[in-house]
């Protein structure tokens, strides 16, 4: 029976090596890359197709619920269990939309590796015990948050390119990361004032840091 084949994406080495650790210690398990941020998740989840990400939420570049975005649209079979810190409804709910298989809070993610790892493999959603009260509550009350709506309108690259303002980068900067002109990302930046009601780029940030797109720490 082949392993699981699975790639680790955390912006924090030692949190990589703590589930590293974990996962090799089970026989049914294969760690085959990691990456420090989400765009280069990405670049794995195409290059390697692993059968599973573990992948923390809050990273530079690109955070990974847009990574998550990305690998599930581009529909390569790569199935993706979040890690977080957070459990309010608003992290949760946006995580399951945008298509992860399961979501993992940090303070537990050692002790429950192995069993979401089997969860999420045998098809099945995994809540860490601490974000499936919110959930259940998050979808009868379907109340979602402000500015989760405001979100919404954004296109995916415009989601891209407001975290990475957000992240101090200026517009030369953003364009070479995302192989666009200067000229596209300001066209994108002013696109992104207009649809949230924003006037500035300190108000981007704010907001970006507000909805979870960014770390507050890094």
């Amino acid at each position: 029976m082949s392993k699981i084949r699975i790639v680790l994406a955390d912006d924090h080495d030692v949190v990589r090596a703590g589930i590293r650790g974990v996962l090799e210690r089970q026989k049914e398990t294969e760690v085959v890359g990691e990456a420090s941020d989400g765009r280069e998740a990405v670049a794995l989840a195409r290059s390697l197709k692993p059968d599973i990400i573990v992948m923390d939420i809050a990273m530079p570049e690109l955070n990974g619920l847009e990574a998550t975005r990305q690998i599930v649209a581009a529909d390569i079979g790569v199935k993706v269990l979040i890690l977080s810190m957070h459990s309010s409804r608003q992290f949760v709910s946006e995580v399951l939309k945008a298509g992860a298989a399961g979501y993992l809070l940090k303070n537990g993610a050692l002790r429950e590796m192995a069993p979401a790892i089997t969860a999420v493999t045998a098809g099945k959603v995994y809540l860490s015990p601490g974000v499936a009260e919110v959930v259940v509550e998050d979808y009868v009350r379907h109340v979602p948050a402000t500015g989760q709506v405001a979100f919404n309108t954004l296109s995916a690259r415009e989601r891209e390119v407001l975290q990475l303002l957000a992240e101090g980068k200026t517009s030369k900067e953003i364009a070479n990361s995302l192989s666009l002109s200067v000229k596209t990302i300001e066209s994108h930046r002013a696109q992104i004032m207009v649809k949230l009601g924003i006037h500035t780029v300190a108000e981007l940030t704010k907001f970006a840091v507000r909805e979870g797109l960014t770390p507050l720490d890094g």
